[in-house]
């Protein structure tokens, strides 16, 4: 768990409802990376950060101030930030966030998203009528794929009085009556001023449980992101091989594996009939963030350095694949 997330946290939501921020504010980390997307202020690609969630082993430290989040790079154990407490923090969660757009032409992009979330937080502004339609296409999208770990945040608290808050929050309450959120709590927040979010934190540890995993079957990999690491002024000799960025189902993942990748390269022939060629290669390198991995384990965002032509992953070429064993790998019609 020290070195990767162990649980896949989906962020879904209305366009501008503060997703990316409340990332932010948990992760230290702006998934917000692209020309286009700071640009525009919105999230266009699928965002990903890492958090590891900490709980003070002093019993006398209140909730929930007990609980703190940081980037994946913290140590194990810091000390407890609060005056006088003179406890230890202790390692209870480490998580990976999936940022989904939130723009309705990007739904597709989020459904992509959905396929490696174990839970999702659903943000609802709290300046906006609930609900708005891609809070309702979201919400359904992750019904679709039976999650049943749902918390709701109410963003942007800072924009509205007491009342038009307390509105709100019984819109959000009407709206999720009948669905996985139903019995979800309802935490009001705000990420640009960071208030609250020690309770989003708790809530996380308290509602979300770690799935039970498969360690022992084949692996598969399903591919949510692809990229090319190469730069222009690169020398030809530091070439690197496409990178493969998605969560593994089951199994485990060694540097050094032989992997297929299915379907592979889609095409078409003269007669305009669909082509597959599956794709071998070889694992070189194994990430979770910037933390390198010998293997990798079920849950949790990674990034598989592979020996492909990089031009196959650039602009998430491979989104949708599975990768895993040649063996084991399903047949492709």
């Amino acid at each position: 768990m020290a070195n990767q997330a162990t649980i896949n946290i989906g962020i879904i939501g209305h366009v501008a409802h503060g997703k990316s921020a409340l990332v932010k504010a948990i992760t230290g980390t702006s998934t917000v990376r692209y020309k286009e997307e700071l640009e525009r202020n919105i999230t266009i690609k699928l965002g990903y950060a890492d958090a590891k969630i900490y709980k003070c082993n002093n019993p006398a430290c209140p909730r929930p101030d007990c609980f703190k989040s940081y980037g994946s790079k913290m140590r194990v154990n810091p000390p407890c930030l609060r005056p006088s407490c003179g406890g230890t923090m202790e390692l209870v969660r480490h998580v990976s966030f999936v940022d989904c757009p939130g723009h309705d032409v990007l739904m597709a992009t989020m459904l992509n998203g959905a396929a490696v979330m174990d839970a999702a937080i659903l943000l609802v502004a709290a300046n906006e009528e609930c609900p708005q339609p891609q809070t309702a296409e979201h919400l359904a999208a992750v019904e679709t794929m039976k999650l049943e770990n749902i918390i709701v945040v109410q963003n942007k608290t800072d924009l509205v009085t007491m009342d038009q808050a307390t509105e709100n929050h019984a819109q959000i309450q009407a709206f999720t009556q009948k669905t996985f959120a139903e019995k979800s709590p309802i935490i009001p927040t705000s990420a640009q001023l960071q208030f609250n979010i020690d309770a989003v934190v708790e809530h996380i540890y308290r509602s979300i449980p770690v799935p039970v995993r498969d360690f022992t079957s084949d692996p598969q990999m399903i591919v949510i992101r692809s990229f090319d690491i190469n730069k222009p002024s690169d020398d030809i000799s530091m070439l690197k091989g496409g990178v493969a960025g998605g969560s593994i189902l089951k199994g485990v993942l060694t540097v050094g594996d032989t992997v297929e990748i299915r379907p592979g390269e889609v095409t078409r022939d003269e007669n305009m009939q669909v082509r597959v060629r599956p794709l071998r290669t070889r694992i070189v390198s194994l990430h979770a963030e910037s933390t390198k991995l010998q293997f990798a384990i079920p849950g949790g965002l990674i990034g598989a350095g592979t020996l492909l032509d990089p031009s196959l992953c650039r602009k998430n070429g491979l989104v949708g694949n599975v990768v895993g064993k040649p063996s084991s790998m399903p047949k492709v019609f």
